[in-house]
């Protein structure tokens, strides 16, 4: 079943079959330190409000509208009820209007993910119909949805007992890399290929979502409870290197040698084991 509170609700439709269905967003900023803005004297929150900008007087709650300007201090108004006429039906539905090979589309165009699951016990006998003819043959579906008040191209991807649905970034978003990845004539030195990969080798790992952990978080929470505990952080000045000269050492090495060192520090840590 959905979550208590998903981010929309509507219905998943293929052909002449429809379920109710509810998406919740993949990912989460709420674990993250935030801030709010204070008054430094009274430590009391800033109040943000709507200002007329002519008259300088404040917006009453209601009277906030959407304005499309055709002219200087020209606006075309819009209400409610105005864009509410002009939706969609993918406002309220995922019509699945075809399929692609699984893997065909380049992670390029995968912009924010989402879980799609049933909504009510009726639908989920529709909804694991579709999600497993999906899995079985090896496709992601392809639709459209209004996100925020704006159409969207979405790719269906079955997962598990769900399935996720990626929001698509517009072709005009995506910078060919072609562009950019123009490679070089030269050919990479054969043996520093082989002294990389045998490295790669030593340091392969399963995956963990601990090797993406925020450091900076960590400390903002750490340096919070310092705070709460009335102690003063303690502040650290970063060293600098200096030769014998008493100049600066410079921070670029040399790749080649950096290569070097690393795999005798390898090879030898590997024949004292």
């Amino acid at each position: 079943m959905a979550p208590r509170h998903p981010y929309w609700r509507g219905y998943l439709k293929l052909s002449l079959v429809t379920c109710p269905v509810a998406m919740t967003p993949a990912t989460s900023q709420s674990e993250k330190v935030r801030f709010h803005t204070l008054n430094k004297d009274t430590g009391n929150r800033f109040v943000s409000q709507y200002v007329d900008s002519i008259t300088g007087k404040p917006v009453k709650d209601g009277n906030e509208a959407k304005g499309y300007e055709r002219g200087e201090n020209d606006y075309v108004i819009l209400t409610d009820q105005d864009l509410e006429s002009v939706e969609l039906e993918t406002v309220r539905t995922i019509d699945i209007e075809k399929f692609v090979p699984r893997g065909s589309i380049e992670w390029i165009y995968l912009e924010t993910p989402f879980y799609l699951t049933a909504n009510d016990k009726i639908g989920e006998q529709a909804f694991a119909v579709i999600r497993q003819a999906m899995e079985a043959e090896d496709v992601v579906g392809i639709s459209r949805v209004v996100l925020g008040r704006r159409e969207r191209a979405v790719m269906l991807e079955p997962r598990g007992e769900g399935i996720v649905v990626w929001a698509l970034r517009f072709g005009d978003e995506v910078r060919p890399e072609s562009e950019y990845f123009t490679g070089s004539d030269k050919k990479p030195d054969a043996k520093g290929v082989q002294a990389i990969e045998t490295m790669i080798k030593k340091r392969l790992k399963d995956w963990s979502p601990k090797m993406v952990s925020d450091p900076i978080q960590e400390s903002l929470l750490k340096l919070i409870d310092d705070k709460k505990k009335a102690k003063k952080p303690t502040k650290t000045k970063a060293s600098r290197s200096t030769n014998n000269n008493g100049e600066e050492k410079s921070n670029v090495v040399n790749i080649m040698d950096a290569l070097k060192k690393s795999v005798a520090k390898e090879l030898k840590s590997r024949k004292a084991g």
